[in-house]
């Protein structure tokens, strides 16, 4: 971990007015007194940046800034340092004095963070002195999520701490469902057993779906299709969420009650590694398919082609009785990705489960720049089957993007 760059880490800017107590803050995280700390406003100068292990999550680099409030040219050249502290953080705490109420900087800042879409929390500190519920009331209205700290007497920093393990971005994109669950609930994984799943084996995204369900402390239940409706007869309560095969989604959704969230491993995966918006954004162009258009089946892996493949054969054959056309196809496999993309009417890709989102999202760019509509495995079979909206309901952004489509 030590050795991990701080490219690759995630960056955590503590920043607020000066003498709110950041740099107390910073070294309690640290567990050591790596930033001066003074009665004197102003003492952090420069970003003071310190990789650590922040467990259970991993490697970071904690920011220490100067006050958003400094004062004279200096103070604004150091205010434009922190601006810039800020815009490259994963992270913000925003440390307030618990006995004033949100000034104008500090409110200019919140709503920039919000503007961006940067994740913080706001931690009250100094609450030995008591808290002005003034600031309470303020903050309330801003609908932001805060801490009442004490770091003079170590009090609530654990807490905090946690909080932010939970909501620092886990990788370099969202989550796999750990924000569609919580502890305790119950999910079903509908899981067919077919020439597709090696035998003694499951598939990627069902395993990474199991780990991180069973990281959430949610009860996880497997069945296969055919055992789903007693699986869901033995369950006391309902469960939160069934995911299924894309291929089985018909099938299992006659079994799922619509009171309960249903969706498939391959639309987690269009959002997990790639733009589940943008993917539902392309079904305009599935349907204004015509005659003679050419559409490009991307496969992240190399597979051995079964006689009815999904990507070979079956969406293929999907999409022509779907759009009723005489469409053609062309098939990339693993890195083989097609630099020229001119000629595409779309481009169907895999959940690219074996790729990482980095390569996906370069993917997504090159055809962005090509002005080529790109979409999912998932998204497209559901469509295709009648499964949508129903399995876009657990994805708000999704279901936005459907209701524009619509």
């Amino acid at each position: 971990m030590n050795n991990v760059p701080n490219s690759e880490r995630a960056h955590i800017a503590f920043v607020g007015k000066r003498n709110a107590g950041k740099s107390s803050l910073v070294n309690l995280f640290l567990g050591q007194e790596l930033c001066i700390v003074s009665d004197v406003a102003g003492t952090t100068t420069d970003p003071v940046k310190k990789a650590m292990e922040l467990l259970p999550y991993g490697p970071i680099v904690l920011v220490d800034t100067a006050g958003i409030d400094d004062a004279g040219e200096l103070g604004e050249k150091r205010i434009s340092k922190t601006v810039k502290a800020i815009a490259s953080a994963d992270f913000v705490i925003v440390v307030v004095d618990a006995r004033e109420r949100i000034s104008h900087r500090e409110l200019e800042l919140i709503q920039y963070l919000n503007k961006v879409s940067t994740p913080f929390v706001i931690a009250v500190n100094k609450i030995e002195f008591g808290v002005n519920p003034l600031l309470l009331a303020e903050i309330k209205m801003l609908k932001a999520t805060h801490f009442e700290i004490s770091c003079a007497e170590n009090v609530g920093i654990d807490t905090l701490k946690s909080k932010v393990i939970r909501l620092l971005p886990k990788g370099d994109g969202p989550e796999l469902i750990g924000d569609l669950v919580k502890q305790g609930d119950i999910i079903v994984l509908v899981v067919p057993i077919d020439l597709g799943a090696p035998k003694g084996r499951l598939i990627l995204p069902q395993v990474q779906t199991i780990r991180e369900a069973l990281d959430e402390d949610t009860i996880v239940v497997v069945a296969k299709d055919k055992e789903l409706r007693a699986a869901l007869k033995a369950l006391k309560d309902p469960p939160e969420l069934v995911i299924t095969d894309s291929q089985a989604i018909m099938r299992v959704a006659a079994d799922v009650p619509e009171d309960i969230k249903l969706t498939t491993f391959s639309i987690l995966l269009a959002r997990y590694k790639g733009n589940l918006p943008l993917f539902v954004k392309a079904l305009h162009a599935v349907d204004a398919l015509e005659d003679g258009d050419k559409i490009l089946i991307a496969e992240a892996c190399t597979h051995h082609a079964q006689a009815d493949d999904i990507g070979k054969v079956k969406i293929p054959r999907w999409l022509r009785l779907h759009t009723k056309k005489n469409l053609e196809f062309e098939v990339s496999s693993g890195s083989d990705f097609p630099e020229d993309l001119s000629g595409f009417k779309l481009i169907v890709h895999c959940g690219a489960c074996m790729i990482t989102r980095h390569v996906m999202q370069a993917r997504i760019k090159q055809a962005a720049l090509a002005e080529i509509p790109i979409i999912n495995y998932g998204v497209l079979i559901s469509y295709m089957h009648g499964a949508i909206p129903r399995a876009l309901l657990p994805f708000s952004e999704a279901v936005s993007e459907w209701s524009n489509y619509r």
